[in-house]
């Protein structure tokens, strides 16, 4: 998968997968996959470090996930996200970000929202770095959205995303990530822009999907929004795993002769 892929994928029909990955071992699972894109997310700063929102992420934190997945997954698609505030500090911080970003190994990064970002994203793009949009929920805003809520449910909303899409097209973006809108809001887009969309809570009608590794793989049991599916109980796999660990050490099970050095 390169980022010129992305637009035959759309004008094909042929959806595009996408998952997040934060380091080294699971990127390894997942080269072996048939996964088209990986995303490291700045949910990490929740995921990984235990953080309540993902404005804790930072940019040094992001390049030394970025270089982990990379090491890990050679041979994948990697989008690297820029963190709360990078691409609002000026034209040079922010750029200085994308390098570092690039050279851990991403490539391509994510910018979330439009207002006051055109012009960066056409510069970004114009300098070689292939740009991912994010509208609808933009984590990073959190805040100024009153909480994590569906955006787009109103007429005027619905209007504002459709014309901001429009907008990065014309910037230059090459794919764009709609997240937790109403699913006739992601179809509508998906329709009228000519890069693909990539839905995460925006329905079935998006050129493809992402979820975050841990969601997807039950490793939160309670935490289950609308728009996850849960493809595995990881979290009752790993405590069963354990726990036969620890039941096997207490009866002197483990190690066995065969487990043991002449």
């Amino acid at each position: 998968m390169n980022v010129l892929d992305f637009s035959k994928r759309k004008a094909a029909n042929h959806p595009i997968s996408m998952v997040t990955c934060y380091d080294c071992w699971s990127a390894r699972v997942l080269n072996d996959t048939e996964i088209d894109t990986l995303l490291v997310g700045d949910s990490l700063a929740m995921v990984m470090h235990g953080f309540d929102s993902t404005v804790h992420a930072t940019v040094e934190m992001m390049v030394l996930h970025v270089s982990a997945v990379r090491r890990g997954a050679p041979d994948k698609f990697v989008v690297g996200d820029m963190p709360f505030l990078s691409v609002r500090k000026g034209t040079a911080f922010a750029m200085d970000s994308v390098q570092e970003l690039m050279r851990a190994g991403s490539n391509a990064v994510k910018i979330e929202g439009e207002a006051g970002h055109l012009d960066l994203m056409a510069h970004v793009v114009e300098s070689g770095v292939p740009v991912m949009g994010h509208l609808g929920l933009t984590p990073q805003s959190v805040e100024a959205f009153g909480g994590h809520k569906v955006q787009g449910r109103n007429e005027g909303q619905a209007a504002q995303i459709l014309e901001s899409a429009k907008r990065l097209e014309q910037a230059g973006c090459f794919a764009l990530v709609l997240e937790c809108i109403p699913a006739e809001l992601g179809r509508l887009v998906t329709r009228e822009i000519g890069i693909p969309t990539i839905g995460i809570g925006a329905g079935p009608h998006t050129d493809g999907q992402v979820l975050v590794l841990q969601d997807m793989l039950g490793m939160s049991p309670c935490f289950k929004p609308k728009f996850l599916r849960h493809y595995a109980d990881g979290h009752g796999m790993i405590e069963a795993a354990v726990n036969r660990f620890h039941q096997d050490i207490g009866s002197r099970a483990f190690p066995a002769r065969a487990e043991c050095y002449g």
